[in-house]
């Protein structure tokens, strides 16, 4: 082996000495340095007191005490060692106040209080009076036509010109009005009547419809010995017009007086004066009582009237021959009715009742059993109605259909809260003067009024 052979394996043998025992401290050293680490004594105190950086989001939690401040006497030994430190002991939360007891009452019932009318206990419904208030009307609204002495209505005046007494005292007018009303009309068509009026007012028709504006609404009642509702309130006039179609189909009773003899009358063959297969006299054959229930109609003609708009203007427009017999409601009834709810009444009499004769006659007695004819001058004088307008031609029921929507729609509005308000129900009149003109104006208006107490749906509080 070359001298320098021997000496590059001399210096490699050297060098791997040296790594191999540069290692072996550096591990040593590491071992050491984490004994040391392991075995140095926690000190919780010091980091205690060091702060925490103050938090945007909450403030900083209080430091809870650790067994090294509690005092010696709560760790069995003397309170008054040197070295401990007296902190204050924590005052205790005072206790809640005992739960009062509860009494409950079956369901459906509510105790007795002090407010509490006289009466049994346990009453069902407790809650009865927050759904239902009583409240008296205070507010008298009175529609008011004034016509001149061509029978024409009176426009321009105020309420200055208006006078109101109720029973005989003077009232103060809280309101007042000449604005046209939007109507809600009920029309009632007497299918009783002789078959030729039944065929002349099928031929007016078409005006009966075009006396309306597009804001008024209106529903069809038909009657004879009984009453039905053809159509319901609406402001639609096609749906008018369909309904008063199919009337045209119906034929009013026979004309003139029934046959009682003859061939054509009701009674058997005869010989000499004596029915066939009979002996003794003849038979006394008198007419059937056919009933024509006026005041029935009317009556359900205000029930469904008052269940529309307050706001509207309500008119009963019957087209009759006044006639009425067998109804079971009676004239007094009715008409407290009417004067209760404030609807007037307004009539187009046909056929005999428009006879000036017939009309004096029956002022006095009933009419070949055919029933009293003045009962709708009646409702028309009490309700504010105007006039009964009696009509035998065509052109001159056509136009009483304009003249009484327009009667009715134009008319002024006046309103007071009377004085003294009564707790009973008693019929008050109602006096409405306009000063300053003599007995040249003729005044409509209702006769009188009953005071109504009105029941109001909802519950009461703040």
């Amino acid at each position: 082996m070359s001298p320098e052979m021997r000496y590059s394996g001399t210096v490699s043998l050297a060098a791997l000495i040296v790594l191999t025992v540069l290692s072996v401290s550096v591990a040593r050293g590491q071992s050491a340095s984490g004994q040391s680490q392991a075995q140095a004594p926690a000190n919780p105190q010091s980091q205690q007191d060091i702060p925490d950086a103050p938090s945007t989001v909450q403030p900083p939690a209080p430091r809870l005490p650790n067994a090294t401040d509690r005092p010696k006497s709560d760790q069995g030994g003397d309170s008054s060692s040197a070295g401990t430190v007296q902190k204050p002991d924590q005052q205790k939360p005072a206790p809640l106040p005992p739960m009062p007891p509860v009494e409950t009452v079956p369901a459906g019932t509510f105790p007795e209080t002090g407010t509490q009318e006289p009466g049994p206990k346990n009453q069902i419904n407790p809650r009865e009076d927050l759904y239902k208030i009583s409240v008296t009307t205070n507010f008298v609204q009175i529609p008011v036509m004034v016509k001149d002495r061509s029978n024409r209505l009176v426009y321009g005046l105020l309420y200055t010109d208006f006078d109101v007494l109720e029973n005989g005292k003077p009232q103060k007018l809280t309101y007042f009005s000449s604005d046209p009303f939007e109507l809600s009309v009920a029309i009632v068509l007497d299918l009783g009547m002789a078959d030729s009026a039944v065929q002349k007012v099928n031929q007016t028709y078409g005006s009966l419809v075009g006396a309306f504006s597009p804001y008024d609404e209106f529903a069809l009642y038909t009657y004879s010995s009984t009453v039905s509702q053809v159509s319901d309130f609406t402001r639609r006039p096609e749906k008018l017009t369909a309904a008063l179609d199919q009337i045209k189909l119906v034929r009013g009773r026979n004309n003139g007086p029934p046959v009682l003899g003859g061939p054509l009358g009701p009674q058997p063959p005869m010989v000499n004066g004596i029915p066939v297969g009979t002996s003794g006299p003849p038979p006394v054959i008198t007419p059937p009582k056919e009933a024509h229930v006026l005041n029935d109609a009317i009556l359900r003609a205000a029930l469904d009237l008052n269940k529309r708009d307050r706001a509207r203007r309500k008119v009963i427009l019957v087209i009759s021959d006044g006639r009425e017999r067998g109804s079971r409601a009676s004239y007094k009834d009715v008409l407290k009715l009417l004067e209760t709810y404030g609807i007037q009444v307004k009539a187009v009499v046909l056929d005999t009742g428009a006879l000036p004769v017939y009309k004096q006659v029956s002022k006095i007695h009933h009419i070949f059993n055919q029933g009293y004819a003045d009962i709708l001058p009646k409702y028309t004088n009490a309700t504010g109605g105007g006039q009964v307008l009696t009509e035998l031609s065509r052109n001159a029921i056509e136009d009483a259909y304009a003249q009484i929507t327009s009667e009715a729609r134009n008319q002024y509005t006046l309103g007071y809260n009377p004085k003294a308000i009564a707790t009973s129900s008693a019929y008050r009149d109602i006096e409405v003067r306009v000063h300053g003109h003599g007995s040249d104006l003729s005044i409509y208006t209702k006769a009188g009024y009953y005071p109504t107490t009105s029941v109001h749906s909802g519950t009461t509080g703040p």
